[in-house]
């Protein structure tokens, strides 16, 4: 039963997401009475409710029974046939949705489950595994200024969260925040096969190049200069740093990471696309 400051949160898959979610909701002392699950692995209801003490169930009606606001957690290639079941308990008790599904558009939720439906649309990272996840939102017409705070109360729980008013632009986020932290780790990957052939031990070259990506993220995060201004803070003429960064740009590093969005970018649509 839902209470006025905790208002039940029912989730509809509980997959690596949902679980990353749930964990910091709990770690935020969200009330675990407060908090359902359902999916088709009793594995996995059994993990989270040995776990976080949830409320955990095989049928997807019960969630929505009971929820008020409900996290869409399944794969985007079912949750059609997931959601055409449930839209008309959705629709009698005017639920919040929460989608988290790549590619699969406000339009194409509100098709399903009636244009009424409040709906918010997010794509948090793989971060969100150690809390510190960069989630994109956006809300329809139908979502109240308590709901938005409600679902930026969950999203907020794994890490940042960012409001845009343009749908399309959750596209652009899938291709910066989304796909970016193997955008990182194919960098930090060459940085640390190459130290190692400058003769660095493995060990040392992985803590080094970790270590130096999280102070390069910390450091930038703490000021207001702009990435361009830290990078030229720490190149000094004619030193080591500047010449790194000269073969960088010969080899059209800019211009490839430019490329590499803008086809991240393309393809988030086309996916969209191919799922609605």
């Amino acid at each position: 039963m839902s209470d006025a400051h905790h208002p039940t949160i029912g989730f509809i898959g509980a997959g690596n997401m949902a679980h990353c979610l749930i964990n910091g909701l709990i770690s935020d002392e969200y009330p675990a009475t407060q908090i359902w699950a359902s999916d088709p692995s009793i594995e996995q209801l059994d993990f989270l409710n040995h776990q976080f003490h949830i409320h955990t169930t095989k049928k997807n009606e019960d969630v929505v029974s009971h929820a008020d606001i409900l996290v869409l957690a399944v794969k985007p290639q079912v949750m059609k046939t997931v959601l055409t079941p449930l839209a008309p308990i959705i629709q009698k008790k005017q639920s919040l949705v929460i989608s988290i599904a790549a590619g699969i558009t406000e339009p194409a939720l509100s098709q399903w489950l009636g244009n009424k439906t409040a709906i918010v649309r997010c794509m948090p990272n793989v971060a969100a595994f150690v809390g510190s996840a960069a989630t994109g939102m956006y809300a329809n017409k139908n979502v109240s200024t308590l709901q938005r705070d409600l679902a930026e109360t969950i999203l907020r729980s794994v890490g940042i969260t960012l409001w845009v008013t343009d749908e399309k632009l959750i596209d652009t986020i899938a291709a910066l925040s989304g796909s970016g932290p193997a955008y990182f780790f194919s960098i930090m990957e060459s940085l640390e096969n190459t130290a190692i052939k400058l003769g660095l031990n493995q060990e040392d070259a992985h803590l080094l190049t970790l270590q130096t990506a999280l102070g390069a993220a910390r450091l930038a995060m703490s000021t207001n200069e702009t990435t361009q201004e830290l990078r030229e803070r720490v190149t000094s003429k004619g030193g080591i740093t500047e010449k790194a960064l000269a073969v960088l740009e010969s080899h059209g590093t800019h211009n490839a990471f430019a490329k590499a969005l803008e086809a991240a970018y393309d393809r988030s649509i086309e996916m969209s696309k191919q799922l609605t």
